[in-house]
């Protein structure tokens, strides 16, 4: 079992940004692809980013085109979500979810939850207006 820890979280007025990390400690990501979701409350858990373990190939929602941007560190074995001109309804606990194998050398990554295996606790995004 692949353990994930978010961090980054908090509270920010409208038009700011975050950070978001995602990393497990004592092991590399590299062979994962990884996805970023959130969750509001009352809300669907939604797909945000993804990107791939081979090629680096990434996928946003529409919602957060342009504004969000998805990386990763491997030599840092970290991968980051730089939020940027977030908006009230970005609020949300947001989730890194990992799977080894839906890139396949492919270049692959997917926005659906039930596509990924290994899942973080989560951390908290408050943006204020």
């Amino acid at each position: 079992q692949l353990r994930l820890v978010e961090s980054g979280g908090g509270l920010v007025q409208s038009g700011g940004s975050l950070r978001l990390s995602c990393a497990a400690p004592g092991k590399t990501l590299n062979f994962y692809a990884i996805a970023w979701f959130r969750q509001a409350p009352g809300k669907e858990r939604e797909g945000v980013s993804c990107i791939s373990s081979s090629r680096g190939n990434t996928d946003y929602t529409d919602s957060v085109k342009g504004r969000f941007t998805i990386s990763r560190d491997d030599a840092r074995k970290t991968v980051y979500l730089e939020m940027n001109s977030l908006k009230p309804e970005d609020t949300a606990v947001y989730y890194c979810a990992a799977d080894s194998s839906l890139d396949n050398g492919l270049g692959y990554c997917d926005l659906k939850d039930y596509r990924y295996e290994h899942w973080g606790q989560g951390t908290q995004v408050t943006v204020s207006s």
